[in-house]
Order: C-alpha cells, then sequence, then structure tokens
C-alpha cells in the first residue's frame, strides 16, 4: 500500500523542529513588507534570518511564480520538501530541506546573502510584533473583538 501524500502542514512541521534543533526561532505564515506571506521565517540568536518555502509537489511548485520576491527578506533561502520530490525541478542556487512530519535535514545549504542592516531591524521588529500578536491572540481570543467584556 502506498503512503499518503504529506502535505504542507506535515512539511511544515518537520522544517520547524530541524529549526528549533538548529538554533531558530520560527514564524509559521509569516507576512513580509513586500506583500508576499512566507511559509516559514526563523531568526537565530544572532539576529540571523531564514526563509524556508514549502512545497508540497512538484504541481505546487510549478504553479509558484513569486518565491523569488522572498530573497531579499533573508539572510538564506530554503526549499522545504519531502523525500520523494524530484530535486531537478528545484533551483541549485537554493538550500534544500528534505522534511516529513516529524523532522527534517537539510541536504544543500542555502548562499548566505546578509540583509541591509536597516532591513534587518524592520523585519526583527516585525516578526517580533508578530509573534507577540499571535501569543496575545492565543492568550485571549477575544482581545480587540467588538464584542470583547473588556
Amino acid at each position: 500500500m502506498e503512503a499518503p501524500a504529506l502535505t504542507a502542514r506535515d512539511l511544515c512541521r518537520g522544517v520547524l523542529r530541524l529549526l528549533a534543533d538548529m538554533g531558530y526561532a520560527s514564524i509559521p505564515e509569516f507576512p513580509l513588507p513586500n506583500g508576499r506571506r512566507a511559509d516559514v521565517f526563523a531568526i537565530d540568536a544572532r539576529g540571523r534570518c531564514l526563509i524556508v518555502e514549502i512545497k508540497s509537489s512538484p504541481a505546487d511548485f510549478r504553479a509558484d511564480a513569486k518565491w523569488r520576491d522572498y530573497l531579499g527578506y533573508g539572510d538564506s533561502f530554503y526549499f522545504a520538501v519531502a523525500a520523494g520530490f524530484p530535486r531537478d525541478m528545484l533551483p541549485t542556487d537554493t538550500g534544500l530541506i528534505i522534511a516529513d512530519g516529524y523532522g527534517a535535514a537539510v541536504a544543500r545549504r542555502s548562499a548566505e546573502q546578509p540583509l541591509a542592516a536597516a532591513r534587518r531591524r524592520a523585519l526583527l521588529i516585525d516578526a517580533a510584533r508578530t509573534a507577540a500578536t499571535r501569543l496575545q491572540q492565543a492568550a485571549d481570543p477575544q482581545a480587540g473583538n467588538p464584542g470583547s467584556l473588556l
């Protein structure tokens, strides 16, 4: 019997576990200043930013014409795919992570393209505010809603 296909959510969970093991704090579905949304935006203890674009199938990759729009918003960029994904479809000048629902491994390291200091500062502030807002909403889903009691 054939194993069920991994979903983007499965791959994301594996990527998040890998990045945590590598010392990164990650934010899934992070909105970028250019209006795009990175599948995973991660920050290490030195403030380096990493972006991961998850591709759950070759059709998903072929339909994506926007991934290059993410390149200027991280010090490094990776695609994350399942083990059976045809790697020859992916650009060789990006990093590559092989993932499943339980973990992941870096198959090819990304080249480092250091962010400009002003962009890094703006991204770090955006990331802090995004993470804090999500924590606040998780702690009190009614906060800020028109029907809130307080």
